[in-house]
């Protein structure tokens, strides 16, 4: 052997050129003092089946190790050349494609799809009452209030329709062939009310007299949410059709509704699509009904003694019906008192025109009551009374969307003719003015509303976003 050669290790068998040992602990070639560690070291010694003359070792070299920590204490031997840490496993059919489970579609084609799918969709959950508790409590309180508000509304419906049945007779055909069609509902189209009251009574003053003593058209527009009130005095000197010149309010004695109706739509060219004849000697009973209305007086009035309720000993002193300032609730009887009066002592400038205008107090405050939600209630049991005093071409459909438009109606305007005060065979009327047609206008809409102008006669038109003009 040569000087500076490492001696051959005996332990090495086989032609193998590395070995394997365990190591210990105190020897430098261990990884860690837990667990195992394997070291293979790698000799520089060739195999026996080499020539050792054609390698040259370096005298210097020493065996290298390479040392493998084992965590659990188990050898994981190298892996050989040209395996894969994984194994790979195959299934299905060698071939073609894998068969998957579908349902079997039902006959019918796309649109029977569509519909069974539509239906499956939006079906209801199924409720059920069994089991007690508080759901079962609600699904019968809900299941009343459904009934409770079913029965309601035919009830409703019914009385109604009776009511209006009766009414439909004492207006007469003639009425109804003079009024102009409606092209759609009310609900959605615009539309033109004239109201006549009339106030022909059993005393002996008023027996023989059939005028109307109130004309006024409500014009209803949905589209803008508003309602027009058009007040037309009674005393206004207009065109009566085949019978000349005439007051207003002459129109309804000489030829009834359909003549009033004839003469209204030829003045102011509004088209009237209903109208409603109410007679103020039988309006207290409808307000008794209604439990009596909310009225604003502008200010205070003592009216002269007519109609006096009392013993003719005492109206020999009595001085008139008193009224004060502000909101009042009345009866039928002071209700009806308010629009008969023609005199207020302590307003003597008072003329026709303020007794016109709180004559529309009455009915506008009427038609707000029987629209308001506590008659709607008490619907199926007023409802024939609530049409007794009157005379309309409505039908019970119409009466619901007119009573919605009023209910929806978020503008209100207060709108009147006038004229000039004259005497015309010892009558006083009133002689109108081109004013009157930009009013009509301003009750169409194409025109903005204004009110009379500031220092104007009493008479003058005008139109007014709130209160009523006086």
């Amino acid at each position: 052997m040569l000087e500076g050669m490492p001696n051959p290790i005996a332990a090495i068998s086989g032609p193998s050129s590395s070995s394997t040992t365990w190591s210990s602990p105190p020897s430098s070639s261990s990884v860690e003092a837990v667990g195992l560690a394997i070291c293979t070291r790698s000799s520089t010694f060739p195999p026996a089946s080499m020539t050792p003359a054609r390698i040259f070792v370096p005298p210097t070299s020493t065996p290298m190790t390479v040392c493998s920590f084992i965590a659990d204490g188990y050898d994981n031997p190298p892996m050989a050349h040209g395996d894969k840490p994984y194994r790979v496993y195959r299934g299905g059919r060698a071939q073609g494609s894998v068969p998957l489970k579908h349902k079997k579609r039902p006959s019918g084609g796309r649109k029977a799809t569509l519909a069974r799918s539509s239906k499956r969709r939006f079906r209801l959950p199924r409720l059920s009452l069994r089991g007690g508790g508080w759901k079962r409590w609600i699904l019968i309180g809900l299941a009343v209030v459904f009934l409770f508000v079913v029965t309601w509304a035919l009830g409703s419906y019914f009385a109604l329709r009776t009511g209006v049945q009766k009414a439909n007779k004492r207006l007469g055909p003639h009425a109804t062939q003079a009024l102009s069609p409606m092209h759609g509902l009310m609900l959605t189209t615009a539309s033109n009310l004239l109201v006549l009251g009339t106030d022909h009574s059993s005393t002996a003053a008023r027996a023989a007299d059939n005028h109307s003593d109130s004309v006024m058209i409500v014009h209803t527009d949905p589209s803008r949410h508003r309602i027009v009130y058009l007040s037309i005095p009674r005393d206004l000197r207009v065109p009566i059709p085949g019978h000349g010149d005439d007051r207003i309010n002459a129109a309804f004695q000489i030829g009834g509704p359909s003549l009033a109706i004839q003469t209204v739509s030829t003045y102011t060219g509004l088209p009237v699509n209903h109208v409603i004849v109410v007679d103020f000697g039988e309006f207290r009973r409808l307000i008794d009904a209604l439990g009596g209305v909310d009225v604003y007086v502008p200010k205070p009035i003592l009216t002269d003694p007519f109609d006096c309720p009392y013993s003719a000993s005492r109206c020999a002193s009595w001085k008139g019906y008193r009224f004060a300032r502000g909101m009042q609730h009345m009866n039928g009887e002071r209700a009806l008192v308010y629009s008969r009066i023609r005199k207020n002592q302590l307003d003597p400038s008072e003329t026709d025109i303020t007794r016109g205008a709180r004559q529309q107090q009455i009915v506008q405050a009427v038609l707000s009551k029987i629209t308001s939600v506590t008659t709607m209630i008490q619907l199926p049991w007023l409802a024939d009374d609530l049409l007794k005093p009157m005379a309309t071409d409505l039908s019970a459909g119409d009466l619901m969307q007119l009573g919605w438009i009023k209910l929806r109606a978020s503008r209100t305007l207060h709108c009147r003719l006038g004229g000039d005060p004259q005497y015309v065979g010892g009558a006083a009327e009133l002689i109108p003015g081109e004013e009157n047609f930009s009013v009509i206008r301003m009750v169409q809409g194409t025109e903005a509303p204004r009110p009379p102008a500031v220092g104007a006669s009493l008479y003058a038109p005008g139109c007014s976003t709130g209160a009523m003009l006086p």
